[in-house]
């Protein structure tokens, strides 16, 4: 069991936590598919939504507070039935902007994962205004349900009602419908492929700067990260917050970063560059690559 769980798994009902205990081995970062879902709940007796509830300590576990300190850990329930932590992540000594929120790792690392819609986020904090904002950018996200320990379920519309988002600024493709932007790279290195993929999967409506980050660790890893926009823009995800995220829930060290690259679209009418650049010398000495590609025409 990876170090970071033996105090979380204390927390766990004791049936439950002698099941899952095998599962937290160095592979494990955050995952759980539609039958361990189901295998989980009929060992511990507890429904999709308890469970959700009684793996939360777990989830938070993934967290990397260095400023606040404040451990948030949330889950995303696919409509597959799979289960996606997600936890806080703070670079420091570093602007706030660069935080990344519980519900958005969450959320990320079902997209990253090719989930199609989120029915519930399950987190142990109420969600900030930050993160209903981000939620509603999903599909039918004023339909998420919010579960929270010790509180009554409600959808997002109850926590952000008059909620502005994508459709009114007429984006009829939320964040998680299948899209893809085709760009154009001849390139044979699998790390560019790898970004220029990422990057024709990013969601950037508002913008047209369709993104990626590839972070490539001293083991020959590698760990990607996709622009995601919101309608209010300010809760947008960056690429290079979501690579560390990912880097992150899978027990790594930023200092085992070796290779970074930042791609995006000439069509965008904004560059990530400079905040990516920021982000990754934060963390690493390690020289950002930045490569601008054509859309296909």
């Amino acid at each position: 069991m990876q170090d970071r769980f033996v105090r979380s798994i204390t927390q766990l009902p004791e049936a439950l936590a002698g099941t899952i205990m095998p599962l937290l081995n160095q592979g494990f970062s955050g995952h759980l598919d539609a039958v361990q879902v189901k295998e989980l709940c009929r060992v511990s007796g507890l429904d999709n939504h308890g469970l959700g509830l009684a793996l939360l300590p777990l989830a938070a576990s993934l967290a990397k507070p260095p400023v606040s300190d404040f451990y948030v850990g949330a889950i995303a329930i696919g409509k597959s039935g799979d289960f996606y932590m997600g936890a806080n992540l703070e670079l420091e000594g570093e602007a706030l902007f660069h935080s990344v929120h519980a519900e958005q790792s969450a959320i990320s690392h079902a997209w990253l994962s090719g989930e199609v819609e989120i029915k519930d986020i399950v987190v142990n904090a109420s969600p900030c205004g930050h993160c209903r904002q981000f939620i509603n950018e999903l599909v039918h996200g004023q339909k998420v349900h919010i579960h929270l320990p010790g509180q009554a379920t409600a959808p997002l519309s109850h926590y952000l009602p008059y909620a502005f988002g994508p459709a009114d600024l007429n984006v009829t493709s939320p964040l998680l419908s299948k899209q893809q932007t085709e760009l154009e790279l001849e390139s044979d290195d699998p790390l560019l492929i790898e970004a220029l993929d990422h990057a024709s999967l990013s969601y950037a409506p508002y913008s047209r700067c369709h993104a990626a980050v590839v972070l490539e660790t001293d083991d020959g890893a590698t760990f990607c990260g996709r622009y995601a926009e919101n309608a209010a823009f300010n809760p947008s995800m960056l690429p290079m917050q979501m690579a560390l995220s990912n880097l992150v829930r899978h027990n790594r060290e930023f200092s085992s970063i070796s290779r970074a690259i930042l791609l995006e679209s000439s069509a965008g009418k904004i560059s990530l560059v400079g905040a990516t650049m920021d982000a990754l010398h934060t963390v690493a000495a390690v020289q950002l690559e930045h490569l601008v590609v054509d859309p296909v025409r």
